[in-house]
């Protein structure tokens, strides 16, 4: 899959939307659906195993995925890809997309490609989250994509970067995170 950005934005976001449609239904074909991690079957996965596992439908995805209609589109170490498409149910009374729900897709990028840098037996926390919306969007925006990517991935802190980016490569928001990284079982 990719992310990439530029060229023809209807070609783009014709195939951003099939990727989405693609994965949905293998996450589908896998079982996959919202709720809460077992804890005994990701005990023994690293961070990237897990959302890897999310990825096949063989692990339980955000319920907040549902509410928001958006959906993890691709990860790799370091890396992680949202898509959502801004709906009227989205709106704010004002009539534009509420600030939540750029905030939720960032922060889910930002804190996905963290989790892809955690080794098994390590788990990590948002500490905190900046986030700049430079751009409205609307239920005509049509596809919008949140790329994270961790800046530093250390043994107690994490730090990560994200951008929402629509087809055409305009820039709607962009957010930075900082979060506290800890082992889930005593050391050895």
């Amino acid at each position: 899959m990719s992310s990439s950005i530029g060229g023809d934005s209807a070609a783009v976001a014709a195939q951003w939307q099939e990727e989405f449609e693609r994965v949905r239904a293998r996450i589908a074909a896998g079982g996959g659906k919202p709720g809460l991690a077992d804890p005994a079957k990701a005990a023994g996965m690293s961070g990237l195993q897990l959302m890897q596992a999310m990825l096949a439908g063989e692990m339980p995805y955000a319920h907040i995925a549902d509410t928001l209609d958006f959906s993890l589109i691709e990860v790799a170490e370091g890396r992680a890809v949202f898509q959502g498409t801004p709906q009227l149910k989205h709106y704010n009374p004002l009539g534009t997309v509420h600030g939540g729900w750029y905030a939720t897709l960032l922060d889910s990028a930002l804190g996905c490609a963290v989790h892809t840098t955690m080794p098994v037996g390590f788990a990590y926390t948002t500490a905190e989250l900046g986030v700049n919306i430079v751009r409205a969007a609307s239920a005509k925006t049509g596809p919008l994509r949140a790329i994270g990517q961790v800046i530093h991935g250390g043994r107690q802190l994490a730090t990560a970067e994200a951008r929402i980016v629509g087809p055409d490569g305009k820039l709607y928001a962009h957010a930075t995170t900082t979060c506290l990284v800890f082992p889930t079982r005593a050391p050895a």
